[in-house]
């Protein structure tokens, strides 16, 4: 009526093989729950202090180059291998005798870069 309690029933209308198939599934909810291998095995600690894994491991990102100039830069031209000529006794008694000039060179010239 008007100020009562209405209830309301519910006929399951499933078949009987189909409520067996219910509890199976529950069944197999529960195992999925709870997981297969509940078992775990524990790594054993081989010292006694305890040290903290750093594991993250972050890509470069430099605010500046550490170089100005590439590598091919720094290369010697010809005005830089030549410093100055020898002015010595013995570098003159070379140019009279053996018709020969002393040079001082760079130090990162090599004999190639020098002939």
């Amino acid at each position: 009526g008007i100020g009562g309690v209405v209830r309301c029933s519910y006929i399951s209308i499933m078949p009987k093989n189909a409520a067996v198939g219910k509890k199976k599934a529950l069944i197999a909810a529960k195992a999925v729950k709870k997981g297969v291998q509940t078992k775990t095995t524990r790594k054993t600690r081989k010292s006694v202090v305890f040290h903290r894994p750093r594991t993250l491991q972050l890509q470069r990102d430099p605010k500046y180059l550490r170089k100005s100039t590439g590598a091919g830069d720094r290369g010697l031209d010809k005005y830089q291998i030549l410093r100055f000529p020898l002015t010595t006794e013995r570098a003159m008694k070379k140019i009279e005798d053996n018709r020969t000039i002393v040079f001082i060179v760079d130090v990162r010239a090599n004999k190639r870069q020098i002939k």
